[in-house]
């Protein structure tokens, strides 16, 4: 016994169909991408907080080996290099700048005001 299917039909998707999929993707990405931003920009900052206090450490230890005393500031030739307290200059992820400031004062970025400070 033999069950007769229709063939003059197509399985396809409606343009109904379609649109509610993509208003759920645009309703998903709305949501996702400020959280993204956000989390991106909390990364960049702690990773900035970090170097700044790598560099308060090698200052305080360049100042306990040389006898120096607060006031007394390194030069960058001083705390950077293969064989010094670190190896290569630390960088902003956000493009900041840093200074290194005497012993005393703590190290500063010049994204400060975007919360990269000790």
């Amino acid at each position: 016994m033999r069950v007769a299917t229709p063939t003059g039909r197509r399985s396809a998707f409606t343009l109904v169909e379609i649109m509610i999929v993509v208003a759920i993707i645009g309703l998903l990405a709305a949501i996702a991408i400020p959280n993204f931003n956000r989390a991106r920009s909390n990364a960049q900052s702690k990773t900035c907080i970090k170097n700044l206090s790598t560099i308060e450490s090698a200052k305080h230890i360049w100042g306990v080996e040389k006898g120096k005393s607060d006031g007394d500031e390194p030069t960058a030739s001083e705390l950077y290099g293969p064989d010094l307290y670190i190896k290569e200059e630390p960088v902003c992820p956000t493009g900041g700048s840093y200074s290194v400031n005497p012993i005393g004062t703590v190290a500063t970025c010049s994204k400060g005001a975007d919360g990269h400070t000790l």
